[in-house]
């Protein structure tokens, strides 16, 4: 029953990292260097809430590395890194209110349930979020307005299409999760 149990897992990330690829195609191209409006990061939230750690950065890292391999704007191996990778991994961070999630799920409380969901989905948007800040900072700092500090211009850059993100991916899992809770739980 482990083995099962793993297969399951895998072909799970398989699924909602090519579902957050497809859902990357169309979304709305914020900026001509990068950036954009879309719901990609909803399946890496759905996986961090249904399988946990485990499940939420494994499925963020293959994102990443589907979006670095796939049409990456590159100026440096190290903002590749930030800005890929990274960036997306860290949108698993959301796992860390999994465990409480899938509790107010099976009790059917759906006040926690929301709130955990908010919760989750906001640290892991923070997540993405902080790395493309330090790479905007450290790699794209000499694009910002005359006057304007590197910290500023990388802040409304990337917070302009990462709000949106957050918003939108909020809305549907909230939508999905409230009408089959059953997406958080995974059959192990």
């Amino acid at each position: 029953m482990q083995s099962r149990s793993k297969v399951l897992f895998l072909v799970e990330v398989a699924i909602f990292a090519a579902l957050a690829f497809v859902l990357d195609l169309f979304s709305f191209k914020a900026w001509a260097q990068g950036g954009s409006i879309s719901l990609q990061m909803v399946p890496i939230f759905l996986m961090a809430f249904r399988w946990g750690w485990k499940g939420g950065l494994t499925t963020g890292l293959v994102v990443g590395l589907l979006q670095l391999v796939t049409n990456p704007y590159i100026i440096h191996v190290v903002q590749g890194f930030l800005d890929y990778p990274l960036a997306f991994t860290l949108v698993g961070l959301a796992a860390v209110t999994a465990g409480s999630a899938r509790k107010a799920a099976k009790e059917n409380n759906r006040t926690k349930l929301v709130g955990f969901l908010i919760i989750g989905t906001l640290i892991g948007s923070i997540g993405r979020f902080a790395s493309h800040f330090v790479g905007g900072m450290v790699f794209f700092g000499s694009a910002a307005a005359p006057g304007q500090t590197v910290w500023a211009y990388s802040l409304i850059y990337n917070g302009s299409y990462l709000l949106p993100s957050f918003i939108a991916s909020i809305i549907v899992i909230l939508i999905l999760v409230l009408a089959q809770p059953k997406f958080i739980l995974p059959k192990k």
